[in-house]
């Protein structure tokens, strides 16, 4: 990659956008079980057509209890978990699912409209594998994805890759 493909791609530009498209997306296995816990419809909407039209099948709550309970009654293989959530947040919400024995091991992607950057950084201190700011694109949504996937195709916590590949 030449410098100038290499500025555009981090500054944004064509390019970058063209090598993304030529790039094939991988994809998790077919099946793979994805939950979605959002208090607005429209996102809950947004990302189920996204999943279902992927092969992905999905489980959805509206708020952090509810998804807690699904969580621990269906394990998913991934949860995408609002911070914003009506009575429990989403950060007390992942706080639970990480103590839990049934869904400790559970990759959890936290997704937020509020532009704050100290959400992200606490919200990856306190076990969450990933960030997502709203509004969010198709493309980045399997990007998030993608990145948790391990060789199986299947979603795996970031904190068990590090200590696999550190031992």
């Amino acid at each position: 990659m030449g410098f100038l493909a290499f500025l555009q791609r981090i500054f944004g530009g064509q390019p970058a956008a063209a090598e993304r498209r030529d790039r094939p997306r991988i994809n998790a296995r077919e099946g793979t079980r994805v939950l979605i816990v959002d208090d607005s419809p429209t996102i809950v909407a947004l990302l189920r057509k996204l999943l279902q039209q992927n092969g992905y099948a999905t489980l959805e709550a509206g708020d952090a209890e509810e998804g807690i309970r699904l969580a621990q009654a269906e394990a998913p293989n991934l949860i995408f978990l609002d911070i914003v959530l009506p009575g429990m947040n989403g950060f007390a919400a992942l706080r639970q699912l990480r103590r839990d024995s049934r869904t400790k091991e559970i990759p959890i992607i936290m997704i937020s409209g509020n532009e704050q950057a100290t959400e992200q950084f606490y919200a990856q201190r306190i076990g969450a594998d990933d960030f997502m700011k709203k509004p969010f694109s198709r493309a980045e949504v399997f990007m998030r994805i993608e990145r948790l996937l391990n060789a199986d195709k299947m979603p795996y916590r970031s904190s068990l890759r590090d200590a696999a590949r550190d031992a």
